[in-house]
Formats: structure tokens, C-alpha cells, sequence
């Protein structure tokens, strides 16, 4: 199996998000040693934003480029062949304000791309996806500084993170129920809360990673403190 591993973090040291993310990868190996690990550091080498010129080179026909619109486009052919060979996506962010850094939503605009990953058939109203782009597995693994996030918790109305990432999950392949959450939060408090849900959430992952590399039924998981 080939993993893609998504960090999202600005922190090269001390993310708290990178820290899960290697725990579930070094877990996973300790199983399956011979799987391709592949990471991708938006969260340093962030993404080009889309742009009028990425949008032209977008809609035109693959024969018809220019040299120059290849070059606009050629993170994104990188990023979407990254995409097609996983089959297994971990992403690693922080929350910020309630949702996604930009940095991630930028790498979302690069590989939700049309006529690459979907398309649209107005005739169906249906958005068909790219036959490359399916059977895939999503791992987000977050951490926040506020707390009570999950369904009936405090804040559950100002959670943006997961569904937004679990809206664009189709557009990767990731079919319902192949999306599993585990969250570090607290993390502005410092106290004993945050200590606990850092160790819950390291242990969610690694138990996560565990059932994944053994090909067993996972629910999905959401530690918290």
C-alpha cells in the first residue's frame, strides 16, 4: 500500500498535528514495512493559490496548453499524482479559526481540479469523478487550542475542520465511512485537560493505524481529552 501523508502545520518544531501524524505513520510501518510512505509539507512549501492563469490553463484542452500554462498547472499534475497512487491519505493540521489553514485549502484547490479529478455532466447534475480517484482511506488528524468540539460539545456549531474536510473527501476518493478523525485539543490551556487529550489522541492514533495496517473494520475515532 502507498501512504500520502499531508502536513499542514507552519511549525517545523513543537506541532502537535506533525506529532500525530508520525505517531500513526511509525506505528503503521512497525506492521507493514515495505509500504511506500510519501509526505507532502504544505504547511512549509505551501501551495500556489489559484489564479487567473490557473484557471485558463485549467479549462484547456491538455492538446491546446501552452508551454506556460503546463508550468501554471505542473504542482497540481504533481500533487494529483501523488493522490492517485495513495491508498491511504493521511492529512496532519492545526485548527485554525474553526476550520482548515490556508495552506490546506490550498492544496485542496490544486488537486479538486476539473477535467482531471471530475467533471460536471449538466445533463445529470452529477459530478463524475476521475476512475483514478476511489477506494481511498483518510486519516485527519488535528489539534486545536479550544476544546469540545465533537457532537453535543460546546462548540460543535463552530466546527468547520472536519466536515469541511469530509465535503471534499468524495473529490479524493474517500468513500463514506473511510474517514476517521482523531483530535488533540485544550492546547491553549495548558492544564491537565490537554495533557490527557494529548495522550488519548496518541494512543487513538496508533490504535487507528494499527486496525487500518491490519485491514480491520476501524469506526471512526475521535479521541479528545
Amino acid at each position: 500500500m502507498n501512504l500520502l501523508v499531508v502536513n499542514a502545520s507552519p511549525r517545523r518544531e513543537r506541532s502537535l498535528s506533525r506529532r500525530l501524524g508520525a505517531a500513526f505513520v511509525a506505528e503503521w510501518l512497525a506492521l507493514r514495512p515495505h509500504d511506500g510512505v510519501v509526505q507532502r509539507d504544505v504547511g512549509i512549501e505551501h501551495p500556489p493559490l489559484l489564479t487567473e492563469a490557473w484557471i485558463a490553463a485549467c479549462f484547456t484542452p491538455d492538446e491546446q496548453q501552452t508551454p506556460e500554462q503546463r508550468e501554471v498547472l505542473a504542482y497540481s499534475d504533481a500533487a494529483i499524482a501523488e493522490l492517485a497512487r495513495a491508498d491511504l491519505v493521511v492529512i496532519a493540521t492545526p485548527r485554525y479559526n474553526y476550520g482548515m489553514p490556508a495552506a490546506l485549502k490550498a492544496w485542496f484547490d490544486q488537486v479538486i481540479r476539473i477535467r482531471r479529478t471530475f467533471r460536471f455532466d449538466r445533463a445529470e447534475k452529477t459530478w463524475p469523478l476521475s476512475p483514478l480517484l476511489s477506494g481511498k482511506t483518510l486519516v485527519l488528524l488535528s489539534s486545536s487550542g479550544e476544546f469540545a468540539f465533537g457532537p453535543g460539545g460546546l462548540r460543535e456549531r463552530w466546527e468547520h475542520l472536519e466536515p469541511h474536510v469530509r465535503t471534499c473527501a468524495r473529490y479524493l476518493g474517500v468513500a463514506d465511512g473511510h474517514l476517521h478523525h482523531v483530535a488533540i485539543e485544550y492546547q491553549e490551556f495548558g492544564d491537565e485537560r490537554h495533557s490527557a487529550s494529548v495522550r488519548d489522541a496518541l494512543d487513538g492514533a496508533q490504535e487507528l493505524a494499527r486496525r487500518l495496517a491490519r485491514s480491520e473494520p476501524a469506526p471512526g475515532v475521535r479521541a479528545t481529552g
